[in-house]
C-alpha cells in the first residue's frame, strides 16, 4: 500500500456498459429472477471510480421507485467494518486501544457472572475483533430484552459456547460488546465518533446511522414484518462468508419468518438486536450508498490518509495465524475458499458482507475494490440466491479489467 496523501478519486466510468456488460447482466438477471429487487455497484481501479451502476427498483412491483447510485442502503454487518472497526483502528493509532487488554478491564460487567465461567476473564479485545472469544455466532436478544440496557446485559451475560481463542466463530454477539469497549476508551458513542473521525473527513455526506424520518422513503426496504400467514424462515447474519454449501450456523434454531415490529422496515435497520439498541450498533446499523464506500475503499487503497496510517491498514487487514483455520483478520474477513469474493481476489484482499445482501471487497495487489450493495431480504430472508450471484459478478468483472 502506499503511503502519504491521499490522492482524490477520479471518476471515469463512461464506458462502464460495454466493460461490464456481462458483470452487469449476472445483477439484471438476478433481478429478474427475483434474488433482489435492487443493486447498486461501485467499482475503483488504481485510484479511479470506474463503475458506477444502479439496477432494480425498490421493491418488484413494476410502479416502485428505481434505484439510483445515490440511494441509500441498509448496510447490515458492513457497519462492522465501515465504522467500528475503523473507529478501533483510531483508537489503536492513539495509543488507547491495546489489542491484547482483556475485556474485563473496559467492560466489566462481562464477568459480573465469571464464578460460572472463569475463561471469561481471559478474552481480549483482538479475540472480539478476530471473532475468536468463544461466544456464540447469534443469539436472539430481542426476544427477551425491550430496552438498550436490557439487550447489552443480555449480551454481557452470553454463555461461551467454546474455549476463547481455539475456533473463530463470526459472533455478532462478541461485536456488541466490542463496540460498548470502543465508545468507553472513547468516551463517545459510536455514531458521534464515527461522523466526526470517519465520515466526515472523507466526505460521505450520505453514511449514517438512523436516517431522518424524511428520507425514509427514498430507501429500498429490507423486510416486510406484517403478520400474515405465509411462515418464512430466517438467519442470523452469519457466517459473513455464507457459503452456499451451508445456511447460517444458528440455522437449526431458525423461527417463523420475523414478524417482530409487525410493519415494513424501510429506513430504519433490519437487524432487530440493533433495533432494540435504538438504531445504532457496532454489529449493524449504517446505512450508505456504493459512491460512499467507494470513497472509503479508495482511502484504504491509498493509505489511509487523512484518517488512518498505512501500517494500522496493513496491520488490521492482515489475516490472523489463530485460530489456525480462521479467515479472520482484525474486524475484516479475507478470502477463503469458497470465498463470496470470487476466485481472483488476491490473497491481500480483505472484505466483508451483510444479511441484507451487501458486501464491500478491497484488493490492494490489484488496487481494486468492489462495493455491492442489494436489499435480497426483501420480502423476508428465505432467498439465498445472492450467494451464487456475488462470486460470479466479482469474477465477470475481475475477467473485464483482465480483459481491457
Amino acid at each position: 500500500m502506499t503511503s502519504g496523501a491521499s490522492s482524490p478519486l477520479l471518476d471515469a466510468f463512461d464506458g462502464q456498459d460495454e466493460i461490464f456488460s456481462a458483470a452487469f447482466s449476472i445483477l439484471q438477471e438476478a433481478i429478474a429472477r427475483h434474488a433482489f429487487p435492487a443493486a447498486s455497484v461501485a467499482i475503483t481501479h488504481s485510484g479511479r471510480l470506474i463503475a458506477l451502476k444502479s439496477l432494480g427498483h425498490f421493491t418488484y412491483e413494476p410502479n416502485s421507485p428505481q434505484v439510483h447510485p445515490s440511494t441509500l442502503f441498509d448496510l447490515a454487518s458492513l457497519t462492522k467494518v465501515v465504522a467500528t472497526t475503523p473507529m478501533a483502528m483510531i483508537l489503536y493509532q492513539r495509543g488507547l486501544l491495546d489489542l491484547d487488554a482483556p475485556v474485563a478491564a473496559i467492560v466489566p460487567e462481562f464477568i459480573s457472572d465469571s464464578a460460572k465461567d472463569p475463561r471469561r476473564h481471559n478474552i481480549t479485545l483482538r479475540q472480539l475483533l478476530t471473532h475468536s472469544s468463544g461466544l456464540p455466532a447469534y443469539e436472539k436478544l430481542y426476544l427477551k430484552a425491550r430496552t438498550r440496557d436490557e439487550l447489552l446485559h443480555a449480551a454481557f451475560t452470553t454463555p461461551l459456547t467454546a474455549d476463547p481463542a481455539t475456533r473463530a466463530e463470526y459472533s455478532d454477539i462478541g461485536f456488541i460488546i466490542l463496540g460498548i469497549a470502543l465508545e468507553r476508551l472513547a468516551d463517545e458513542p459510536l455514531d458521534h465518533f464515527c461522523q466526526r473521525e470517519i465520515f466526515a473527513p472523507l466526505a460521505m455526506t450520505n453514511t449514517t446511522f438512523n436516517p431522518p424520518a424524511e428520507l425514509r422513503p427514498q430507501i429500498p426496504p429490507t423486510a416486510d414484518e406484517r403478520p400474515r400467514s405465509k411462515q418464512e424462515t430466517c438467519g442470523a447474519d452469519t457466517s459473513v462468508r455464507e457459503t452456499p454449501e451451508a445456511p447460517p450456523s444458528s440455522a437449526a434454531g431458525q423461527q417463523p419468518r420475523s414478524t417482530f415490529r409487525q410493519k415494513i422496515i424501510q429506513g430504519e435497520v433490519q437487524d432487530e438486536n440493533a433495533s432494540i439498541l435504538g438504531g445504532v450498533a457496532p454489529h449493524a446499523g449504517l446505512f450508505s450508498t456504493t459512491p460512499d464506500l467507494a470513497k472509503f475503499a479508495h482511502t484504504l487503497l491509498t493509505g489511509g490518509h487523512p484518517i488512518l496510517r498505512p501500517e494500522t491498514i496493513s496491520l488490521f487487514t492482515r489475516r490472523e495465524s489463530a485460530p489456525s483455520t480462521t479467515s479472520r483478520a482484525l474486524g475484516w474477513d479475507t478470502p477463503s475458499t469458497p470465498s463470496q469474493s470470487g476466485k481472483y481476489f488476491s490473497p491481500h484482499s480483505y472484505g466483508h458482507l451483510g444479511y441484507t445482501g451487501t458486501s464491500l471487497w478491497i484488493d490492494p495487489t490489484r488496487q481494486l475494490s468492489i462495493a455491492l450493495l442489494t436489499n435480497r431480504t426483501w420480502p423476508d430472508c428465505s432467498n439465498h440466491a445472492i450467494k451464487q450471484i456475488r462470486p460470479k459478478f466479482h469474477d465477470a468483472i475481475i475477467e473485464a479489467l483482465d480483459k481491457s
